[in-house]
């Protein structure tokens, strides 16, 4: 795992059982079936010891857990951008059926995905409970030193609390004293109080700069902090901490955040750990591990037997969220007619056969963010197609595009032994998602106005030219994107915008799903999407989501199985499942 990983090997030698309990090396989903290992307390309670413990525990913010796969993934590819209608599973009909149930609002609870995503997360809980319970004994680290590893535990177990409540809402909190995977603990109270007071305390206490890139320290967990905030819909609190961090904050290396210069630096390996990067899952490939420690969350999502990966085309994105990217004569989106007519695609168009890409005007990040027919696909020749996509006819004719590498990077961020697996970190935070806040803010209890100078800040970075060329440098496609120049005056002009903003700069990254949830319309959007999305896509007739029961994912039935005590389940099945 990159500069993670290099301490972590030589510790977990030191250490000894560490090794098993800490590596993600397996690729299947007999880990569901399997309690950790235990501590030798005594040979871990030590400085070695303590920081092995934490390494493991950081180890599982990519979301994959010991053995686990693309499902429980931190990117949440299916949980918050399939679900959200950013895109299709893809593929063909009979694979990952568990997606089929998530894009269609159908979810049961006996579907591996959601049991594989609980273990994982409650996994990540339990290795930072661990980090604490051996901290406690250790005597050769300093009072500084043991701060700082406390803030970081319990930043993690705020951070895996977090993605918990996400996806359930209604979960367990384990705190310091909870070491069992199934500590049998109910789930009938709001947790946000302890996940808001474990990032707190990271925020108080950890230093501004660490020894290593991919460790947290004071800005990041400041940021988690304010979107806690933001999911409660605090905005006063929320408010005052997202200006300090766009005001303040820097990296773990002591680099100010910024925006990068080209929308598409947060998704090139080669620029991973850049200055716009708040929190990152490191990800290292070729380093003896058969691509174990690369981005094994994203290994299904490559266009089909061709070009990068020759696997395995899921992750299709949908044909909403390509009309999205369409601008008005001023260069700024169709907010609410953006849908009325679809960009032209190639679909049941063969790639031997002549094809010309629309030619209206797009914003430039359409490309940066989608593979379509005839725009190249970084340096892999323009997408041809058909011949990429697994079957048009099921899941549309487009290409997921931000997790891919270039390839003249093949070997080097691709794992030589598997070329799915590459060294691309998974992009838990960045700065333009906190200036987003800052602008939902500025709309919720501040200046509307003040909102369109943030929003402002990102489609000032759209416009800058760093957009797809073809070989002889020109633009690829009709590229014309400008900022808001109308001031706002109302709170619902600016949330409009705002919310639409999110969606084009964040889009096929995870969180679309969970921002409709939030922002509690869910409901009118994904029914209005399911609309008009299903006349392209058969299989999503008849799919609807229906509020009070699909903003959150139904409790895997094995952990309420699991919970039982004197004959009844301390864990309850969510509102509507069964």
């Amino acid at each position: 795992m990159q500069q993670l990983c290099k301490p972590y090997k030589k510790i977990a030698l030191i250490a000894g059982s560490c090794i098993l309990l800490f590596s993600h090396l397996q690729c299947s989903d007999s880990f569901l079936d399997k309690q950790p290992l235990s501590l030798d307390q005594t040979a871990l309670a030590n400085k070695k010891g303590v920081n092995a413990i934490l390494i493991g525990a950081y180890s599982l913010l990519d979301g994959i857990g010991a053995g686990g796969s693309y499902e429980q993934t931190a990117s949440n590819w299916s949980f918050g951008s399939i679900r959200g209608g950013d895109a299709h599973k893809g593929a063909d009909p009979s694979s990952q059926p568990d997606i089929n149930n998530i894009e269609r609002y159908e979810s049961n609870p006996t579907d591996n995905y959601y049991l594989g995503k609980w273990r994982t997360v409650y996994e990540g809980v339990l290795r930072a409970n661990n980090t604490l319970k051996v901290l406690r004994l250790a005597q050769d680290m300093t009072e500084d030193e043991k701060l700082n590893v406390t803030a970081q535990a319990r930043f993690l177990r705020g951070f895996y609390h977090f993605e918990a409540k996400k996806l359930w809402n209604n979960v367990p909190y384990l705190g310091d004293s909870i070491t069992d995977l199934n500590p049998k603990i109910p789930n009938d109270r709001d947790i946000w109080p302890e996940i808001t007071a474990d990032l707190r305390f990271a925020a108080d206490n950890l230093p501004e700069t660490q020894d290593m890139i991919g460790r947290v320290n004071k800005w990041a967990a400041t940021a988690f902090l304010a979107k806690a905030y933001m999911y409660q819909r605090k905005f006063a609190e929320a408010k005052p901490l997202i200006e300090a961090v766009l005001t303040n904050g820097k990296n773990s290396r002591g680099v100010k955040y910024q925006l990068n210069a080209c929308f598409h630096d947060n998704f090139n390996p080669a620029t991973k750990n850049s200055p716009e990067a708040i929190l990152e899952a490191q990800t290292s490939v070729n380093d003896g591990a058969g691509g174990a420690n690369g981005n094994h969350g994203d290994m299904l999502n490559y266009p089909y037997t061709g070009g990068p990966g020759k696997c395995c085309g899921t992750f299709q994105p949908s044909q909403d969220l390509v009309n999205s990217y369409k601008t008005d004569v001023n260069g700024l989106p169709l907010l609410t007619t953006y849908n009325n007519e679809d960009v032209k695609n190639d679909e049941g168009i063969a790639s031997d056969q002549q094809f010309t890409p629309y030619t209206g005007q797009l914003d430039p990040r359409l490309d940066w963010t989608v593979g379509r027919r005839g725009i190249p696909y970084l340096d892999w020749g323009p997408h041809p197609g058909a011949a990429w996509i697994r079957n048009q006819s099921y899941a549309g004719p487009y290409s997921p595009k931000k997790n891919v590498y270039y390839k003249e990077q093949q070997g080097k961020f691709s794992d030589a032994s598997s070329p799915t697996s590459v060294a691309n970190n998974v992009k838990l935070l960045r700065l333009a998602e906190v200036i987003l806040w800052a602008a939902e803010c500025e709309a919720e209890i501040g200046d509307p106005d003040k909102a369109r100078t943030y929003v402002n800040m990102l489609r000032a970075r759209a416009r800058n030219g760093c957009y797809v060329q073809q070989p002889d440098g020109t633009p690829a496609a009709n590229y014309y994107v400008d900022v808001y120049k109308t001031p706002w005056t109302s709170r619902d002009e600016a949330l409009r915008a705002i919310r639409f903003e999110n969606k084009l700069e964040l889009a096929m990254e995870g969180h679309r799903f969970f921002d409709l949830v939030r922002w509690g319309v869910a409901d009118t959007e994904l029914n209005a999407y399911l609309a008009a999305e299903s006349t392209k896509r058969v299989y999503l007739k008849g799919a609807t989501f229906t509020k009070g029961v699909d903003e959150y994912y139904p409790i895997p039935q094995t952990e309420i199985q699991n919970s039982y005590v004197n004959g009844q389940p301390t864990l309850q099945q969510n509102p509507g499942y069964h």
